[in-house]
């Protein structure tokens, strides 16, 4: 876990990788209640028996339910202390390589790759994550997540 204490060591850390995480297995139940929340019902996510004999050999997990884990990663590899508020900005870039099976097991890798100031007290970070997949050489998700912090 880094811990950043202001907009200087955020700038300072442009560049190092942080992680991996620890493993965190994506169930079936996790990817059922995710259609649920989503109404995203395709049999490739929910139907185990259809899914046994398609094109990933078993269910596998939505991306962006993938992508909605990565808050929770990066909770686990950095800490910003002193900030008054922080904003989802958005996202930049996003692929999803390989598939989440479900039963796999995913952890988390980032850089920070951009530091800009916004005004006297704020900074827009672009962080690159990594989910990799147990057993799998590609990656399940690359996201280049884009957020704003105010000291």
């Amino acid at each position: 876990m880094e811990i950043y204490r202001g907009i200087d060591d955020l700038e300072a850390a442009v560049g190092k990788e942080l992680g991996p995480t620890a493993w965190f297995a994506v169930e079936q139940k996790r990817i059922d209640g995710f259609a649920d929340d989503t109404e995203d019902h395709q049999w490739i996510h929910v139907d185990t028996e259809r899914a046994a004999s398609g094109p990933f050999g078993a269910t596998v997990a939505h991306g962006f339910l993938t992508v909605s884990l990565l808050p929770y990663f990066l909770n686990q590899l950095r800490r910003i202390e002193g900030v008054r508020m922080g904003v989802n900005y958005g996202l930049d870039r996003v692929r999803f390589p390989a598939p989440v099976r479900a039963g796999s097991r995913i952890r988390a890798r980032s850089t920070l790759v951009g530091c800009e100031r916004i005004g006297a007290d704020g900074v827009q970070l672009l962080t690159r994550t990594t989910v990799d997949v147990d057993e799998s050489e590609k990656p399940g998700c690359v996201a280049d997540l884009v957020a704003r912090y105010y000291f």
